[in-house]
């Protein structure tokens, strides 16, 4: 069974075709610039790699250009998108309507649409590419799989905010945390590894890229994450501010004479490793910058290593122990500096880290020390193939 799995941003597509009979990636690529000069397809397959320029001014032109891509009869990998039997999407929020993925028709998407002025960035994007599926593909069923679904079984304790509980009965207002199929994967495959039911782990998935976000997983469920009500609070990210006190929009607004729409944008795209250094939002430069001596390169570097460390010690605390701390995305599985410096001092857990294991680069490899009691791992991960392992569950 191929199934083509696909995450639409508001300007990108980003898909992958997988043979489920192995699990095995035929082709990935990305269509970006959608709607801007300059559009191109970036197309992977059968060890090559294929850039086409072409102008592409909406989603439904993307999708078509990414299937022409797949049945070229030189880098394509299908004699005809008739092979494809299912497509499975990433969505970004859904709420309390959805704790599971599900097979997509007018009423789910409906739901996705009233749930986008919570997700404004992702949702509305992602509804466009089911319907240009839909248009492209008839007849080929359609699955949703939810950023927030995975942290569906956190208790009220976790995901309930002390605020009048109306707001909750009338909006909704809540945790939902985010990242939910990379800490599904990272922490199924650690039990693997470990040779042991993941029902008798307690596992700290952390899951740090541009966006960030660790989660607590007692006996394979997710009791506690960092991301809340939307993507926002947690670690210091790329350019979001993660956690601070609410009361800072008020005093901004009324010292800087702007919204909150304003101040909205400020902490989601100024703040975090960008507005805290005035160097960049990648940590890679930061790292560089911090070893020649700027001292905010280093205070952000500190600041985000510092959130990790206090987050692992909140959830082996609501867990009562850990077994592993996996590290995962971009920077958890790129770089040994940040493993090491989240983990210093937590000695009193029993957490050991050997500093030679810790040397790799986007390698699934155990690398604490021998006699670690907490065993520390770095697992690539696989949000792609969990998305196509739940739309092979579902559409059965």
């Amino acid at each position: 069974m191929k199934v083509l799995v696909i995450n639409c941003g508001s300007s990108s597509i980003k898909y992958q075709l997988l043979n489920m009979e192995d699990e095995s990636v035929m082709a990935k690529g990305l269509v970006e610039r959608i709607g801007i000069p300059g559009s191109l397809l970036t197309h992977k397959a059968k060890g090559k790699k294929i850039v086409v320029e072409k102008d592409v001014s909406k989603h439904i032109q993307g999708i078509e250009m990414l299937l022409e891509a797949l049945t070229d009869d030189t880098y394509g990998v299908i004699a005809s998108i008739e092979e494809i039997m299912a497509v499975g999407h990433r969505i970004a929020h859904g709420g309390e309507y959805f704790s599971d993925s599900t097979l997509i028709d007018a009423d789910v998407v409906a739901k996705i649409k009233d749930l986008s002025e919570l997700a404004p960035l992702h949702n509305p994007p992602q509804i466009i590419g089911i319907e240009a599926i839909q248009k492209v593909l008839p007849g080929v069923p359609n699955v949703g799989t939810f950023d927030t679904a995975f942290h569906n079984s956190m208790p009220p304790e976790a995901y309930m905010y002390a605020i009048p509980y109306k707001y909750y009965e009338d909006y909704r207002i809540r945790r939902y945390g985010f990242h939910g199929p990379s800490h599904q994967f990272v922490s199924s495959r650690a039990a693997e590894l470990l040779g042991k039911d993941i029902k008798d782990l307690k596992i700290i998935t952390c899951h740090l890229g541009n966006g960030a976000s660790l989660a607590a997983v007692d006996q394979g469920v997710s009791i506690d994450t960092s991301m809340g009500f939307t993507p926002l609070p947690g670690l210091v990210m790329g350019t979001r501010c993660g956690d601070i006190d609410p009361a800072i929009i008020f005093y901004l607004t009324s010292k800087e004479k702007i919204t909150c729409q304003d101040v909205d944008t400020i902490l989601n795209k100024e703040s975090g490793a960008l507005g805290l250094s005035g160097i960049s939002s990648d940590f890679r430069d930061l790292e560089v910058a911090s070893s020649q001596g700027n001292k905010r390169a280093k205070m952000t570097l500190d600041i985000f290593h510092y959130r990790i460390k206090g987050y692992i010690g909140k959830y082996a605390a609501v867990m009562n122990g850990v077994d592993a701390i996996v590290f995962t995305a971009g920077i958890g599985e790129n770089s040994d500096f940040t493993r090491a410096e989240s983990l210093k001092d937590l000695d009193y857990l029993g957490v050991k880290l050997d500093p030679e294991k810790n040397k790799i680069r986007g390698k699934e490899q155990i690398i604490s020390a021998d006699d670690s009691r907490v065993k520390v791992m770095v697992i690539p991960t696989n949000e792609e193939l969990v998305i196509a392992r739940e739309t092979v569950r579902i559409v059965g």
